[in-house]
């Protein structure tokens, strides 16, 4: 191997290291003390279940690629724990300028997991391009830009901070887009690009995880939780039977594809995470679930000929269809059902709809720009570009014994 790559893993330690001596200092500076003051009330149940859906599920979900299964699940872990620990630093200076917004240690923790998930869907349509650097690089960016985007949107567009939380789905999907554009794409026949039974085996155990968790997730922060969980539940139940519908209506021979199982299943949970605790009756939840589903499958059919293929976007998994599209119906749904319920206060109906699409609005373009920026300064010589031939590969990082066959 070159040294270019013994180099660039040197420095991988002191970059971590460099990192992680920056915590600690901002917690002796900045952190408040585990008082009584700071010890508020919080739920650990739920946040052990979003940590478990995060790190058990989503480290088992990116596992679609042959060669890249270390990388894939050693690689989620990392910038977990990085990304929470910069994001509760982020959330530390904000309570020092304004110390009536402190809701506890626990509260912050539990929304820097909630802001690590839109990193993870980033991470998704890159993985196997970039290198380590490139990616601790690109969390700490999408962190500090996505807690800006939600004080904008709880600042200027009156959005609860709970549901600002919830367009880590549609930021992480389209910052990730923007991203992966930037970089080249793979060679047409590249072997390494695809799946193998093993690694769709893991990347489905991944969606159950993530699948049993999910309402934990939408519930977390929300202020009616029974409702919560219940809406979450039912949409997820309809996508999951709605995608073994839909994947062998979709395949020529009648077979079941893992690729629409294991992103359709989840679609539900995606769909109605804006609405989760507003819907009053579970149908709607349902049909939700189900549109969820269909727009997913339907976008693993389209998106990669009709839109991915002439802006030469190469979305590794798939990451568009299975959170951004549902997110985009779920912002939509959630301005139909504001309008079905508002419908006679019509004095303030007009500005709550122009508050919601503009929050969508914003949420989505700060994330392509920034992503596109991010993408541009990543893709540079500084950071050490992979070159094509060695995308998708664990030996760059990882010691692979030579006698297994990858």
């Amino acid at each position: 191997m070159s040294s270019n790559y013994l180099n660039f893993r040197n420095t991988i330690p002191w970059l971590i290291l460099l990192l992680e001596t920056l915590f600690i200092v901002r917690s002796y500076f900045l952190f408040l003390r585990l008082d009584g003051q700071y010890l508020l009330p919080g739920s650990y149940p739920e946040f052990q279940d979003v940590n478990h859906m995060v790190i058990f599920g989503f480290g088992f979900f990116l596992m679609v690629l042959r060669r890249y299964g270390f990388s894939s699940t050693g690689f989620n872990l990392l910038i977990i724990v990085l990304g929470v620990q910069c994001s509760v630093l982020v959330e530390d200076l904000f309570i020092f300028f304004y110390p009536q917004a402190n809701e506890g240690i626990l509260k912050s923790i539990e929304k820097a997991i909630i802001s690590m998930t839109a990193v993870i869907i980033s991470t998704g349509a890159v993985l196997g391009k970039i290198n380590l650097v490139q990616l601790i690089v690109m969390t700490l960016v999408e962190l500090i830009v996505f807690y800006v985007s939600r004080w904008i949107n709880r600042t200027f567009l009156e959005v609860l901070d709970h549901l600002s939380l919830m367009h880590v789905h549609l930021f992480g999907a389209y910052f990730g887009l923007a991203v992966t554009g930037c970089f080249p794409e793979p060679s047409p026949g590249l072997d390494k690009n695809r799946s193998t039974p093993k690694s769709d085996l893991f990347s489905m155990l991944g969606s159950v995880f993530l699948w049993v968790f999910w309402p934990s997730f939408n519930s977390l922060l929300a202020e009616s939780k029974t409702k919560a969980i219940l809406n979450t539940y039912f949409a997820l139940a309809v996508s999951a039977v709605s995608a073994f519908m839909l994947s062998a209506l979709a395949a020529k021979d009648g077979k079941f594809r893992m690729t629409h199982i294991h992103s359709a299943v989840l679609a539900g949970g995606v769909t109605v995470s804006f609405v989760a605790e507003s819907i009053s009756h579970p149908w709607i939840a349902m049909i939700l679930g189900l549109l969820g589903s269909v727009i997913t499958i339907l976008g693993s059919h389209c998106l990669q000929s009709c839109l991915n293929l002439p802006l030469k976007i190469h979305d590794t998994s798939g990451v568009h269809f299975t959170f951004g599209l549902p997110a985009v119906l779920g912002v939509l749904a959630q301005v139909v059902l504001l309008v079905v319920r508002e419908w006679t206060n019509s004095s303030s109906l007009d500005y709550l709809v122009l508050l919601h699409i503009g929050a969508f609005c914003q949420t989505i373009s700060v994330a392509l720009i920034t992503g596109f920026i991010t993408g541009s300064v990543l893709n540079t010589r500084l950071l050490k570009i992979i070159p094509v031939s060695k995308y998708f590969e664990d030996q760059i990082y990882w010691e692979v014994s030579l006698n297994v066959k990858l």
